[in-house]
């Protein structure tokens, strides 16, 4: 099972649409993750009607129209393994252990908020990933998303993503 995983697009405001790469990756996926801060609705409507799967939420910069169809915190059973998508976690010093213990059912947590791609493994096991952003680089080097496999029980291939610069 292929998953795609991006947060903050901050669409119109950071870009004027997704970048191509990614969007060419949503055939390829049987699950697209969007951990929050959309800003527009169309794009929201543009993955619901690409992707076969969209398991989503909305971030701090979302309005009501967002947030009157997206949860603030989502989940999904997907392979045998527990996802559950989130906008914002903290500060990263202390985030592992502060999602393990406001996420004990979960495997896989995927989160946003602050542009930072980020992938570590909490003392529990619970695996956390934050995609960036494929919009707004803002500090990093890159615009970024990833993807990843869901393989018997088991979260693979997970690579990150950077896209060219604009």
């Amino acid at each position: 099972m292929r998953l795609l995983l991006m947060s903050d697009t901050h669409l119109p405001k950071r870009a004027k649409a997704l970048p191509e790469p990614l969007l060419a990756e949503l055939p390829r996926a049987d699950v697209v993750f969007h951990a929050g801060d959309w800003v527009d609705t169309a794009t929201l409507d543009l993955l619901e009607s690409r992707s076969a799967r969209l398991v989503a939420v909305y971030g701090n910069n979302d309005g009501p129209g967002l947030r009157a169809r997206l949860p603030e915190v989502a989940r999904a059973e997907l392979g045998g393994l527990r996802f559950g998508v989130v906008h914002e976690t903290g500060a990263s010093q202390g985030r592992e252990a502060r999602c393990a213990a406001r996420f004990p059912d979960l495997d896989v947590l995927v989160f946003g908020h602050s542009h930072i791609p980020w992938d570590t493994t909490a003392a529990t096991g619970l695996r956390l990933l934050n995609p960036g952003s494929p919009t707004d680089r803002r500090r990093q080097p890159y615009c970024t998303y990833m993807a990843a496999t869901v393989d018997a029980g088991a979260l693979t291939d997970v690579e990150l993503h950077r896209l060219p610069r604009r």
